[in-house]
């Protein structure tokens, strides 16, 4: 009869599918004359046997839940509605039920099936859908399946959209098939300097702070920009540079990994003293987290060792105010390069805070001391190490205590005379100097374990 609403198609009954939009305007995929004649919004399905076959991956079942001629756009509660606080107007709160919706796209892009991704396509699912914030593509990309990412980009995928936060698939290409998924996305048009909205860092920013050497290899050979800053002013070498060690097992791995990432930064153009909105360079950041052979590889590049970010700090206050993780990382090493690079020395006023914090190290104490000319430190400095230490590095600390106060030796006199005499082209000169290499080591402070 005309006017008269018809039935809702019978694939929808069975899978306990409702209107996701008022009853008078869609029941399935049949629509009134009088209604717009775009696309029918999806259903909400709660039929919890799709569900189980969506998240297990069951073929043969979602291709009987599924026959020819249905579709798969539809919309599933993936988490459910929980009462949440909100204020649509200042001052005037309310208490709502929000839903997490999903789609069976993105459940089984989430979790590789990708039969029943192939499935799903077919019945019509749009694969740009985002009715929780984030395209199938995005979750895809951030669980690294490099087969649904491809399937999903030839079905039509837009490799260019935000999620929820702003954030675009190549942001989130993770897990073992991380290089597979982004070479997908650049291959079908992903903007290799696309921006996250909030913080607008490219991809290769995220791949220098995870330290992803591959990564950025991949997205530097097609065409990402070395020296792209985010909100706060970062370039992809300061977030590499401040790439953390969660534990002295990893701290060598770790190093290792950020040193190949900075050379791969460096001989693409990364700017090696770009500062960011506080002043910090990448030298103040790989100091801080105690990667020494990162402060060489950067001071090897000509980059200043005494600039200051806003807090007035320079490179060697960073390294001497790093974590307790550094001492696996040999601190006394980057300590020494900075100095020979012209780094100011301590204030002789600090030198007993220093002590203390790093009397686990003596090689970083002896480096430190072997700057002046005179041992500056109080005759109460002994009781700032603690008795363990003191025997553990029993001969060190005996020539240190006994130095106070009291002249050092004339080689060393020498050394420091003629260190003053080199200052800021110390760096330069040293290595040009006729001198035997064993000279050469000890007017670079080479160490002895010792103090004479």
């Amino acid at each position: 009869m005309p006017g008269r609403r018809s039935s809702p198609p019978r694939w929808g009954r069975r899978l306990g599918c409702l209107p996701s939009a008022p009853a008078c305007r869609v029941w399935g995929s049949q629509a009134c004359p009088a209604w717009e004649p775009t696309r029918p919004s999806p259903l909400l399905c709660r039929d919890m046997a799709l569900q189980n076959a969506l998240y297990t991956g069951d073929l043969a079942r979602l291709q009987e839940l599924f026959p020819p001629h249905s579709t798969a756009d539809l919309l599933l509660e993936s988490r459910a509605a929980e009462p949440r606080w909100s204020s649509r107007q200042r001052g005037i709160w309310s208490l709502t039920y929000k839903e997490e919706l999903t789609t069976p796209l993105h459940v089984a892009a989430s979790r590789g099936h990708t039969e029943v991704l192939q499935l799903l396509l077919r019945r019509r699912a749009r694969p740009d859908s985002a009715p929780g914030g984030r395209t199938a593509l995005h979750e895809a990309c951030a669980a690294g399946h490099a087969a649904c990412v491809h399937m999903l980009l030839v079905a039509g995928a837009d490799p260019n959209i935000p999620d929820q936060d702003g954030k675009l698939p190549l942001h989130l290409c993770q897990g073992a098939g991380t290089l597979e998924c982004a070479e997908l996305l650049l291959r079908f048009g992903a903007k290799v300097d696309g921006r996250s909205e909030e913080e607008e860092e490219t991809p290769l920013h995220v791949a220098a702070r995870l330290g992803h050497v591959e990564l950025a290899d991949l997205l530097l050979r097609r065409g990402a920009c070395p020296n792209a800053r985010n909100a706060e002013g970062w370039t992809p070498l300061l977030a590499a540079c401040d790439v953390r060690c969660t534990s002295p097992v990893d701290a060598e791995a770790t190093t290792a990994r950020c040193l190949q990432l900075c050379c791969l930064l460096l001989s693409a153009g990364a700017d090696a003293d770009a500062a960011d909105q506080d002043k910090r360079r990448p030298l103040h950041l790989a100091c801080r987290r105690g990667h020494a052979a990162i402060v060489e590889l950067l001071l090897s590049h000509g980059v200043s060792a005494n600039a200051m970010d806003y807090g007035g700090h320079t490179a060697l206050h960073c390294a001497l105010q790093g974590p307790a993780a550094a001492l696996a990382q040999s601190p006394e090493h980057m300590v020494r390069a900075l100095l020979n690079h012209g780094a100011v020395r301590v204030w002789p006023g600090a030198l007993p805070k220093v002590l203390e914090r790093w009397c686990e190290s003596p090689r970083t104490i002896e480096v430190l001391m072997n700057t002046y000319s005179i041992m500056q430190l109080p005759e109460e400095a002994m009781a700032l190490v603690p008795l363990e230490i003191l025997q553990k590095h029993h001969r060190f600390y005996s020539s240190l205590f006994a130095l106070v106060r009291q002249p050092r030796s004339l080689q060393h006199l020498s050394r420091c005379a003629l260190r003053a005499h080199l200052a800021a082209c110390l760096p330069h000169a040293l290595p040009r100097l006729p001198l035997p290499s064993r000279l050469l080591r000890y007017l670079q402070l080479d160490f002895e374990d010792v103090l004479y």
